[in-house]
């Protein structure tokens, strides 16, 4: 693994996911609870396809797939540990976060596919 693709995976990873954290605990307050993943989504998907076009440079789909698979780990496990786990969220498991778990994986492949 490369300085950059530890940098793109981890670094963008996480960030991506603390974005979508941080608007979470933000929207709480005022929207209920089914719709704050629906919101977000939109936001979430702008900010990582700008991160995908703009911040990563490489034009290797192999890259991308690698890519898509760190950040989908990185959202699942954070997810668990830091909602699920820490706030015992019952019933966090809906359709938009296998939407937004399903787009993590498929937003890099698609960029990569264009990309190549």
């Amino acid at each position: 693994m490369t300085k950059q693709f530890l940098k793109d995976a981890f670094g963008w990873g996480f960030l991506l996911w603390l974005i979508g954290y941080v608007l979470g605990m933000m929207l709480f307050a005022v929207l209920p609870v089914n719709l704050i993943g629906w919101v977000i989504m939109p936001l979430g998907m702008a900010i990582t396809l700008w991160v995908l076009f703009k911040k990563i440079k490489s034009e290797q789909f192999d890259y991308f797939i690698k890519l898509g698979v760190v950040w989908l780990l990185i959202a699942i496990l954070f997810d668990y540990f830091f909602l699920v786990k820490a706030f015992k969220v019952v019933g966090y498991y809906k359709p938009s976060v296998y939407l937004y778990y399903a787009l993590t994986f498929i937003l890099p492949l698609l960029v990569g596919w264009k990309k190549k």
